[in-house]
C-alpha cells in the first residue's frame, strides 16, 4: 500500500510516498476506523479536465514553446495530471480578449460560413497540444455564454438579455454548425450545454433562461437541430450553481420529450456546497450523468494569496461532490497570467497554473497538486466504493479502478493531526493523517 501525502510547509508543496502494510489484528481499533467495501459500487467516474478558453491559449501563445508544452504534459500527459476532458466556449465568455461570434451579422445559417480564427488561433492549438499529450482525444464539452447581439433581446452580448423567440430555431442551428465544424478539424465534442449560467445576468457575455425557457429551446429546438446534423451529442442542462440543481432538474426532466433525448447535468460551485442536491438528482434521476462543469476562485471574493485554503476548497468541494454521485469534473481556466487574467471586463480569478508573461515563467498552485490527487490515481472508468468514517474531522471518497486497484482520498483541513486505522476486507492499517494535509491511498 503507497500513501502520498501533500503538505503546505513554508510556502511550498511538499509530497511524500510512503509505503505501508495491512495487519491482520484488528482489536482496539473500533473508534478510529476508516472502513472501505470494494463490494459495494456507486457511479463510474467518467474523468477530469478543465477549460480551453481564449485566454488560456493567448497566455499559453505568449509562453516559449517549450515552457508552454511543460504546462499542458504537466496537466494532460502519462506523468501529469492526466486530464481526459475539457471544456471550451462557443463564441466569446468573459475570459476572451473581447466579444466576438463566428457569424457576426444576421444572415442565414444553414449558409453561412463560420469564422472560427479565434477559435483557431488561441484553442484549438491547445486541446490539439493535450491531445498530443495524453496520446488520445480530448472530448470537449461546450457552452455558449451568449448568442450574437442581433439574436438578443439587449441587442449586445454582455449584460444578460434574452434569447428573442424568433431567433430560437436558428440559434440552434447556429450551435449545432459549431459542432460541427469542431468535429470536421478532428476535436470530438461530448456533451453541448443549453447556456453557461443560465440564470446569471453578467456584465460580461450572458444570456438568461426561465426554466421553460430553457426546456422548450432544449427539446423543441436544440435537439431537433442536433438530430438534422447528425450529432449524437448530449444536451447538457443547468450549467449553474447547486442551490437550485434539483428543481432546475426535476422540472426540465419533467417535460415529456426529455425521455427522447439524451441528456446531461452540469453544475457549478459559487453558491456553496449544496451536496445534497447533487445527490438528491443523483437518486431521482439515476441515469444521468452528472457533471462539475465549472469552479475557480473568483478574486472578487478569495484572496491570491491563501493558497492552502484555496486548494482545501477544490478537495472539499471534490469530496463532496464524488460522494454525492458526481460522473465528471472540468474545472475553469487552464491557465492564466500573474494578474488573474486576460478577462475583458475585469472579472480576475486564479488558476492551477499561472504565468509571468514579463520574465516568461509560471507557477503551479497548490489547488494543482490537490487536484491531482484525485486524477492522477482515479482512472477513467473507476467507479465509487463504499466507505464509513469514524469522524467528520477527515473527508474521504474511495474508488475501484478499472484494473482492481483501490484509490482513497483523506483530506484533513484541521489544525491537528488525526490518527486513524484504515480497515480493508478484516485487515487494519494505521495510518497517520497530518494537520492540513491531503493524502492519496492506493492498494494494488
Amino acid at each position: 500500500m503507497k500513501i502520498i501525502t501533500t503538505l503546505w510547509e513554508n510556502g511550498a508543496a511538499v509530497t511524500t510516498e510512503e509505503e505501508k502494510s495491512f495487519q491482520t489484528k484488528e482489536s482496539g481499533t473500533e473508534e478510529s476506523i476508516v472502513n472501505l467495501y470494494p463490494q459495494v459500487h456507486f457511479q463510474k467516474i467518467i474523468g477530469f479536465g478543465g477549460a480551453f478558453t481564449e485566454s488560456t491559449g493567448y497566455v499559453l501563445s505568449k509562453m516559449p514553446k517549450e515552457k508552454a508544452k511543460e504546462i499542458i504534459d504537466g496537466y494532460f500527459g502519462p506523468h501529469g495530471l492526466r486530464y481526459s476532458i475539457g471544456r471550451t466556449h462557443i463564441d466569446s465568455c468573459d475570459f476572451s480578449l473581447g466579444n466576438y461570434s463566428a457569424v457576426p451579422e444576421e444572415t442565414d445559417i444553414e449558409t453561412a460560413v463560420f469564422d472560427l480564427s479565434r477559435d483557431e488561433t488561441y484553442i484549438l492549438p491547445v486541446v490539439a497540444s493535450a491531445r498530443e499529450a495524453a496520446g488520445k482525444d480530448i472530448p470537449l464539452l461546450m457552452a455558449p455564454w451568449s448568442p450574437p447581439s442581433y439574436m438578443k433581446t439587449n441587442g449586445q452580448k454582455n449584460g444578460g438579455g434574452k434569447l428573442r423567440p424568433e431567433c430560437r430555431a436558428q440559434w440552434a442551428e447556429y450551435l449545432s454548425r459549431y459542432i460541427e465544424e469542431y468535429q470536421k478539424r478532428g476535436f470530438p465534442v461530448f456533451s453541448v450545454s443549453v447556456q453557461n449560467e443560465p440564470k446569471a445576468t453578467q456584465k460580461w457575455d450572458s444570456c438568461v433562461y426561465t426554466v421553460q425557457e430553457e426546456s422548450e429551446f432544449a427539446w423543441e429546438y436544440l435537439a431537433p437541430a442536433l438530430q438534422r446534423h447528425g450529432l449524437t451529442v448530449p444536451i447538457m442542462l443547468w450549467d449553474h450553481n447547486k442551490e437550485r440543481l434539483f428543481e432546475r432538474a426535476e422540472e426540465i426532466l419533467s417535460d415529456k420529450r426529455s425521455s427522447e433525448v439524451d441528456s446531461v447535468i452540469g453544475f457549478h460551485w459559487y453558491s456553496g456546497d449544496h451536496f445534497e442536491a447533487v445527490d438528491l438528482v443523483h437518486k431521482q434521476y439515476p441515469d444521468k450523468t452528472l457533471v462539475f462543469s465549472e469552479g475557480c476562485v473568483e478574486y472578487s471574493k478569495f484572496g491570491s494569496d491563501s493558497q492552502l485554503k484555496n486548494a482545501q476548497m477544490y478537495a472539499h468541494d471534490m469530496i463532496g461532490n464524488l460522494n454525492a454521485g458526481m460522473n465528471a469534473f472540468v474545472d475553469w481556466n487552464l491557465v492564466l497570467d500573474s494578474k488573474g487574467g486576460p478577462n475583458h471586463t475585469g472579472n480576475l480569478c486564479d488558476a492551477p497554473v499561472m504565468c509571468n508573461l514579463e520574465n516568461e515563467s509560471y507557477e503551479t498552485k497548490l489547488s494543482y497538486q490537490y487536484i491531482g490527487h484525485f486524477s492522477r490515481y482515479i482512472d477513467c472508468g473507476a467507479e465509487r466504493i463504499g466507505m464509513t468514517r469514524f469522524t467528520d474531522r477527515l473527508e474521504v471518497s474511495a474508488f475501484q479502478n478499472p484494473d482492481g486497484s483501490l484509490a482513497a482520498v483523506v483530506l484533513n483541513r484541521g489544525k491537528e493531526d488525526i490518527q486513524f486505522h484504515l480497515r480493508l476486507n478484516l485487515r487494519v492499517c494505521p495510518v497517520l493523517s497530518k494537520a492540513g494535509s491531503i493524502s492519496t491511498i492506493i492498494m494494488e
